[in-house]
């Protein structure tokens, strides 16, 4: 018998695509795919992080921020805490304008005028500038003396002196002798306009006429802020802020107690 021709026999359709077997998109995006990154060991390296809080840090550092946080913890007394009362912005501007004014003369400056005195001297020529020149006074000795003396017409003290015993007494001898006085902040401020590292208070005796209205001006905004405040500063008490933690748990506890007491409210 003859055998019957070969027909290529088509598949039948299948009833559903396949979805595993869908054609892959073709790429429509950039030219470069963002690719995630992978931070474990030994995979990408990882981004930079401020570590300060980890940095073991010198010991002067540590203790001065230990000092820091417990003079907000504890409670602090009267005395202490009016340190942290510092002069105005604009006020501490002014004042330190004027300041600068009165610096008392470097070593240069004194070489300088000690020679011109002594060659004026031996030509026989009479010194003109024999009247004193006003500067700040300075020295926690001299100015206490200023101001038993009442010569001293303003008193600047610094904010931060270690250890504050040193100037603790002097607003109260200031109250006392009825001398204006402030406190500012840095005593190396001060201390630069002595030409010293540090100062802990200044003084000043007297102003020139030409500054007499503004010396005035700041004496009174002064006054108003310490001298005529005394007895509001001795009775101010500071610190007893504690920390986030334990304003939380204490929060937490006030809560509990007003929700069991409105429990009993409504019994």
């Amino acid at each position: 018998m003859p055998k019957a021709p070969r027909t290529k026999k088509a598949p039948t359709p299948a009833p559903y695509e396949d979805p595993k077997k869908a054609k892959a998109a073709e790429p429509t995006g950039p030219i470069w795919e963002a690719k995630k990154k992978n931070f474990g060991i030994g995979q990408d390296i990882q981004p930079r992080v401020d570590l300060s809080r980890y940095v073991r840090w010198p010991k002067y550092v540590r203790i001065q921020r230990q000092r820091k946080i417990l003079y907000q913890r504890l409670k602090v007394p009267p005395s202490i805490n009016q340190f942290t009362n510092t002069i105005d912005k604009n006020v501490s501007i002014n004042l330190f304008k004027l300041l600068h004014k009165y610096r008392p003369e470097d070593k240069s400056e004194k070489k300088e005028r000690l020679k011109a005195l002594a060659e004026k001297k031996e030509q026989g020529e009479e010194d003109e500038t024999k009247k004193k020149q006003i500067y700040i006074k300075f020295g926690l000795n001299h100015i206490s003396k200023l101001c038993e003396q009442k010569k001293a017409q303003l008193v600047v003290i610094a904010h931060d002196v270690d250890p504050i015993e040193l100037v603790i007494w002097l607003p109260a001898l200031c109250r006392k002798m009825d001398i204006p006085y402030c406190i500012v902040k840095s005593q190396s401020r001060l201390g630069q306009l002595v030409h010293q590292k540090t100062a802990s208070c200044l003084a000043m005796v007297s102003v020139r006429p030409e500054d007499r209205h503004e010396f005035s001006q700041l004496v009174t905004a002064i006054r108003q802020q310490y001298n005529e405040n005394g007895k509001q500063i001795e009775r101010t008490w500071g610190g007893g802020i504690m920390g986030v933690k334990s304003r939380a748990a204490s929060t937490k506890v006030q809560r509990a107690i007003e929700k069991e007491a409105a429990k009993k409210a409504l019994m």
